[in-house]
């Protein structure tokens, strides 16, 4: 008797494959995977670059808060000390005030920027 060739035992038709799709015929099993590498390039690879712009922006947000509040507070003793004797006694809670009036136009100039910069682009 002659041997099977290599590879092919009795009992396996030729060309089947090996796995979960091995009776399916070949357009099939290629449709098959053509659908499944598409599902991953058009959601995994973008859900990716998602999450890169998300880790920046959070990251950046974070060093200008800081720097922010870093600002306002160089501002505040600023105004404490450099004034002379301005903002002594009762007057004392007026760099405050002002320091409190430079991070509400902070903020509002953000604000704006943020509702301008959607309809901009």
């Amino acid at each position: 008797m002659v041997g099977w060739p290599k590879g092919k035992g009795r009992g396996t038709a030729k060309g089947r494959r090996s796995g979960s799709l091995a009776g399916l015929p070949d357009d099939v099993r290629d449709l098959w995977q053509l659908t499944v590498r598409y599902v991953k390039q058009e959601t995994l690879e973008p859900l990716k670059g998602v999450g890169r712009f998300l880790g920046y922006g959070l990251a950046g947000g974070l060093v200008l808060a800081l720097g922010l509040v870093l600002l306002l507070l160089g501002g505040l003793r600023a105004l404490q000390t450099e004034t002379g004797s301005t903002f002594e006694g009762r007057w004392s809670w007026v760099p405050y005030v002002l320091t409190l009036l430079g991070a509400g136009a902070v903020g509002a100039a953000l604000a704006a920027r943020g509702r301008g910069g959607r309809g901009d682009r």
